[in-house]
This record gives C-alpha cells, structure tokens and sequence, in this order.
C-alpha cells in the first residue's frame, strides 16, 4: 500500500475543516498525514485542534516581515521543510504573493464559500442574500495569485430558502464544504485530479466544468 501523502494546513480561524480532514484520515477515508498546521495568528482554535492530535504546528505573525512577500516566503519555507507534498488552505485569510506560491503551482488548493467565480473575496452568504439568488455552494480551486481565481476542481450547491439570513446560509453550508473539501484532498492524494498544463484533469480527462459533490460524498461530472 503507497504511503499516506503528507499534507500542510493552512488556517487562520477555528479549524473546522482541519477537523473534517483529521477525521477522515483517522476513519480511513483519506490517505494523508497532515504534518502541519500553520496559520498567521498564535491565538487561532485550529492550531489548538492540530495540538490536541499530536500534529505539528507554526504560527508565524506578519507583523514580524517588512511584507507580504517576506512574509509568504518565510512561510512556505517552513511548509516545504515540513515535507508537505500537497498544501491545503482551510480559512487561511491571507492574499498570497505570486512569488511564494510558483514552486507551489499544482499542488495548493483552496475552498472558497461560494459558486465561484461568483463572489469571491468576502461576505460571500451576504452578498448571494443581497443578488437574490437561488443557489449557493463552496467551490475548491488551485491556488494561484489572482483572489479565488484559480482553476476550479469541484462545486457543491444547496438552494436558498425563504427566510435565510447569512448566518443560516453559513451554517448550512459547513457541513458540505467540509464533505467537499475531503472528497477533493482524497481525490488529489490518489492522483485522480490534477493540474496540467491544459487545464483541471479527473482520471486523465480534462474537465470543462467543474466537478460536482454528490449526495453519498463523490465527486462526479457536472
């Protein structure tokens, strides 16, 4: 059997996704082992998650770089020396500089609270709320400089009810983004999905859409 893919978390708030992939390695549903968790507050509840299991974990102030770009690139040092093949940004609230994420290219992702390219940036229940619209969803995508705009893997969608207040669309959307966010980590530890040049590949076949999360947790064509 191929060894656990090791991963890097990134993470800024409370580390619900962290959770969601911590469980489903420990359940065997995921063939990675998060060696890091790190994140640009000290104070932040997921880097207390990552202690409680025994992960390691960094937090590394901004305040303590000239900038940004100082910054990324002392951080993403410390992730290579971790030994991560894949990074994972989970809630990490930070604009990354282009020259820390090129050697990074293919191998970062990020889950986004939104149908992107709808709404990226922030507040993203409130502004669906305020264009009226039907449906809502989180989005996985590489990462690359351009603010949640990199290539998208996979979506999930639920519809807006009457009565939903942004609070309510948050809170019902959770649960699918952490289901999400496992089933594309899986799918990218195993070699199902991938960057080329061309675009997203699922089993050898570029995507022109992105994928879709269904009702028993796998991702299928749209």
């Amino acid at each position: 059997m191929p060894s656990p893919t090791p991963i890097a978390v990134l993470a800024s708030g409370r580390g619900s996704n962290l959770a969601a992939l911590i469980d489903a390695r420990r359940e065997g549903r995921l063939a990675a082992d998060i060696v890091l968790v790190a994140g640009d507050k000290a104070a932040a509840p997921a880097l207390r998650r990552a202690e409680a299991e025994g992960i390691a974990t960094l937090a590394l102030d901004p305040q303590g770089y000239p900038d940004r770009r100082s910054y990324d690139l002392a951080l993403f040092e410390r992730v290579a020396a971790s030994g991560a093949a894949l990074v994972v940004l989970a809630g990490f609230m930070r604009v990354l500089d282009a020259a820390a994420l090129a050697p990074w290219a293919g191998r970062m992702i990020n889950l986004h609270p939104s149908l992107l390219p709808k709404y990226r940036g922030l507040h993203t229940h409130r502004r669906v709320l305020e264009a009226g619209d039907a449906e809502h969803g989180a989005s996985v995508h590489f990462v690359t400089p351009e603010l949640d705009g990199g290539p998208l893997i996979a979506q999930v969608r639920m519809p807006v009810l009457a009565g939903d207040s942004a609070e309510s669309l948050a809170a019902r959307l959770q649960p699918l983004e952490h289901r999400l966010l496992v089933a594309c980590v899986a799918a990218l530890v195993t070699g199902c999905i991938a960057l080329r040049a061309d675009g997203v590949h699922a089993d050898d076949r570029r995507l022109d859409a992105p994928l879709q999360l269904a009702v028993d947790g796998s991702l299928q064509s749209a």
